[in-house]
């Protein structure tokens, strides 16, 4: 009885490791899967849209997209996930623009707080803009969740990735950086939950 104990015990134990290594192996294939997706070019920076999107909370995005609107790339800008009580005029200089240069043409969006409400948010403004194409302004390594909440919240819009670079992340050599590394591999699993919630509400909309 304690011989088949032990047997039944050890396993369980060798299915609980199997498991735990197929899991693992699946994560890592994964994850190569996505470094794979993080673009490192503006594939298309001809190509004139609707509007500009710009996703706050990196480096360089703001810039670009008002970069972007003054090469009159688009029509209009909205800049997504403003922090609550912030004007435009902190804006444009945060940009290092005056006041005057383009206010007009941009719109803040005070209500998103994570990729997925900044596309919430987006949508409702591209409805109510008539909008048909966006350009989308954030950062590289955030691009294919970006892609990936948009592509689902508005599904008939025509997306130009824009991504940009920060200087300290340094994705082509991210499993070398820990800074890089934890940041990709943070994205990563933020992108898998996000697939994961988008497959589920599919599966309750059938």
């Amino acid at each position: 009885m304690l011989r088949r104990r032990k047997e039944k015990r050890a396993r369980l134990v060798a299915i609980t490791f199997a498991s735990i290594a197929v899991v693992l192996a699946v994560w890592v294939w994964g994850l190569i899967l996505f470094v794979d997706q993080i673009p490192d070019s503006v594939e298309d920076e001809e190509r004139h849209t609707d509007a500009i999107i710009v996703l706050t909370g990196g480096t360089l995005r703001l810039e670009k997209g008002f970069e972007l609107l003054s090469a009159k790339m688009a029509e209009k800008l909205l800049v997504s996930g403003v922090a609550r009580g912030v004007q435009m005029e902190e804006v444009l200089d945060a940009a290092g623009l005056a006041l005057t240069d383009l206010d007009c043409c941009v719109t803040l969006g005070y209500m998103a707080e994570d990729t997925g409400s900044n596309a919430i948010e987006s949508a409702v403004w591209i409805r109510s803009n008539k909008v048909t194409s966006i350009r989308l302004v954030t950062s590289g390594y955030h691009m294919p969740r970006s892609l990936l909440e948009f592509r689902a919240t508005v599904p008939g819009v025509e997306i130009v990735p824009h991504p940009v670079f920060p200087e300290h992340v340094m994705v082509n050599e991210w499993w070398a950086r820990p800074g890089t590394a934890s940041l990709v591999i943070t994205e990563y699993n933020k992108y898998l939950l996000a697939a994961t919630r988008h497959w589920l509400r599919g599966i309750e909309g059938e």
